[in-house]
């Protein structure tokens, strides 16, 4: 059997096993070296016409030139330690799903950037998709995508899978001392704990304590956003580990926050306190940029002849680059561009496309003691957490609140390496993250017109991060209805396709879909009038979004610098929602199946329970409540029943049939998916014969 090898001392293929090589640094900055650590087959059979897949992991090196004009925005980077080049050095895992025949793939690398170190668009694109068949239905090893994944979040712990991270430079003084300064986190448990995480989060590297002593430091609580900070006193808790069996005070911790009696699930816990030696978090976006620019080229010229060169895995095989993100990650995105990352450090584009999902905000990893892990902040979690700073629209707009002026095109279309970009975001992203920003002037008052290298697509009447198809209804343990269950699978699946053909072909992809105040269908948020349905909370809470003082070192232009913490806040802006029908169902966006003909309301927003701090919104989970199924089971439901609707199951399924083949014909479904939605409709149980 032949062996696929990229060169005489490298062999890749599944046939040679294991294959190590740590490969000479190149004396120039980017990618300088690729250890392979692993090879092995994906999937039990071939994909078709793509064949058989195989998987590649190991880990990338770089280095970076700190006086460069592109990474001279990464926060701290002058104060970062320097090899003998007077580089910056970064390292990262990496891994690489491809076909195992080059020549069979479709030639796009689809760089699906990690969500806290994990993989997320198998998952979400592949139906079936698990931890016994990661391939699922195979979706996207059909099309023929060459995928690719790194680290990038240098406080994200290492676990198997977990792309992550493995040197990224700490900032200090020029004497090479710590450098300390505030930093702000909140807790908000799911459930009642002795202790918490300084990170909130044990898959995080916690920003640690300058100090054990507590006087500097501040713990409050209050149950809503808005209620005053009830300070607890520093003899009730302490930096230290508290178990069930090592009680308060506990073993003193410089990455643990102990409070005697428990966090308890009705408080928003914030702790302020002094950190110390901050990673220079920016450099992950470099990293990013650095590995993507070198996987699309077919060979490198050295500045020296003598060094050897690292072998790319993908050569001659990448003709065009899609980078997808996902919440977190989308965030990543948004921020990569607005930053100038785009354009690599020989002038040239890194990404032909991008679709930051479920992302209407930038992240915040590009500042001192960065919590990238954090949300970008909810009605109920994390409010005042930066990222929502403007701009936030993707052409140049004018903030007369914040006094910030331009789009997140502006680097990239001065450097000419703007992306074509689809914009997905479910409705979750309007009462939670602000997302008419994107599309509405700062007033709120007028709609913005939408760069002609940008699609928005709204999922309709679905949650952050959206429900796999045909599953049943489930309840988060926090929120008073069940989770929403729209998928918006299919439809996303058919949108990659289009945007991948317009990247390579050149060729249109169906319009924008999102409501706008010119169609009536973006409303301030008092205009919403939600169903009076018995057992539901509305109380027509959201997330307003805010402009916040975070000091004179701080940039909210870029998101970028060193924050004052906590902000202040100086102004709310007014907040605009999709509008709904009398079923409180969305009626502009990509409507999905399930949507156009509903067995309930589906919506981006629930209510949190009691000793949840109700009637807070419960962060990114939207909520589905179901119809009757016969009219004498309303009870003073105002919604019609599923008999009333539909008569029978034929009737449903009737519709079903209408609603696909409209979606078949507007670009939003693909025929093979088409069929599997009809097959499912009909296998479910909606009461009726």
């Amino acid at each position: 059997m032949a062996l696929h090898c990229f060169a005489p001392r490298i062999c890749l293929s599944t046939t040679c096993g294991l294959a190590l090589l740590m490969l000479a640094t190149a004396a120039r900055t980017e990618v300088t070296a690729i250890h392979y650590t692993s090879s092995s087959p994906f999937g039990a059979t071939a994909f078709g016409s793509a064949g058989v897949y195989e998987q590649l992991d190991g880990t990338v090196s770089g280095e970076i030139d700190p006086y460069d004009p592109s990474n001279q925005i990464i926060q701290d980077i002058e104060r970062a330690p320097r090899n003998q080049r007077g580089h910056v050095e970064y390292g990262m895992t990496f891994s690489v799903l491809k076909p195992v025949d080059l020549g069979k793939s479709n030639h796009t690398l689809l760089y699906d950037v990690v969500n806290r170190g994990n993989k997320l668009i198998p998952a979400f694109l592949n139906v079936g998709a698990s931890a016994a068949n990661p391939a699922g239905d195979g979706f996207l090893e059909k099309q023929g995508f060459i995928l690719v994944w790194s680290g990038w979040q240098a406080d994200a712990l290492p676990a198997t899978g977990r792309q992550t991270m493995t040197l990224v430079p700490v900032a200090r003084h020029k004497d090479g001392s710590s450098i300390t300064g505030e930093v702000r986190q909140e807790y908000t448990p799911s459930a009642a704990v002795p202790f918490e995480p300084l990170a909130g989060n044990a898959n995080t590297v916690p920003i640690e304590t300058a100090t054990l002593d507590n006087s500097t430091a501040t713990l409050t609580r209050r149950v809503h956003q808005g209620d005053p900070k009830e300070l607890i006193p520093r003899t009730q808790w302490a930096f230290a580990d508290c178990n069930a069996k090592n009680v308060f005070p506990g073993t003193p911790s410089t990455s643990r926050v102990c409070l005697q009696g428990g966090f308890d699930t009705n408080h928003i816990y914030e702790l302020v306190y002094t950190g110390k030696d901050p990673k220079v978090m920016g450099i992950g976006f470099a990293a990013t940029r650095d590995l993507v620019a070198f996987l699309r080229v077919s060979t490198r010229e050295d500045d020296d002849d003598e060094v050897s060169s690292p072998v790319n895995p993908l050569s001659g095989a990448v003709r065009s680059t899609i980078g997808f993100g996902i919440s977190q990650s989308g965030r990543f995105l948004r921020t990569f561009l607005d930053l100038g990352f785009n354009r690599d450090e020989k002038g040239n584009r890194v990404f032909d496309g991008l679709d930051p999902e479920i992302a209407s905000f930038r992240i915040s990893l590009n500042i001192r003691f960065a919590q990238p892990t954090r949300l970008a902040g909810t009605q109920h979690t994390e409010k005042q957490f930066p990222g929502q700073e403007s701009p936030t629209t993707w052409g140049a707009s004018h903030d007369r609140f914040s006094h910030v002026d331009g789009g997140l095109f502006d680097r990239c279309r001065r450097s000419h390496t703007c992306p074509k970009v689809f914009n997905t975001v479910s409705s979750t992203e309007y009462w939670q993250a602000g997302m008419s920003a994107t599309t509405v002037d700062a007033d709120g008052d007028e709609d913005l017109k939408i760069p002609e290298n940008v699609r928005i697509y709204h999922w309709a009447g679905t949650q952050h991060g959206g429900s796999q198809p045909a599953v049943a209804a489930s309840q988060n343990s926090t929120c008073e209805q069940f989770s929403n269950l729209n998928s918006y699978t299919y439809n996303f699946r058919a949108l990659l396709v289009r945007l991948r053909d317009w990247v390579v072909d050149g060729k249109k992809p169906p319009r924008s879909r999102y409501p706008t105040l010119k169609r009536g269908t973006l409303v301030s948020a008092d205009q919403i009038k939600f169903p009076k349905i018995p057992g539901v909370t509305f109380e027509g809470i959201f997330n307003s979004r805010q402009v916040l003082d975070r000091g004179p070192s701080f940039s909210d232009r870029t998101d970028s610098g060193v924050m004052e913490e906590p902000p202040a806040t100086r102004f709310t802006y007014r907040e605009l929602l999709p509008i709904v029908n009398g079923d409180g169902n969305e009626l502009d966006g990509v409507r999905s199946t399930q949507l156009r003909v509903p067995l309930g309301t589906y919506s981006g927003w629930n209510t949190r329970k009691p000793d949840f701090a109700h009637p807070d919104l419960c962060d990114l989970t939207g909520q589905y409540i179901p119809f009757a199924v016969h009219k004498a089971d309303r009870q003073g439901d105002p919604r019609l029943s599923v008999e009333q609707r539909y008569g029978s199951k034929a009737g449903y399924m009737q519709q079903v049939k209408e609603a696909v083949e409209e979606q078949v014909e507007e670009g939003l479904l693909l025929p093979g998916d088409a069929a599997t939605i009809i097959s499912q409709e009909q296998a479910r149980n909606i009461g009726l014969p």
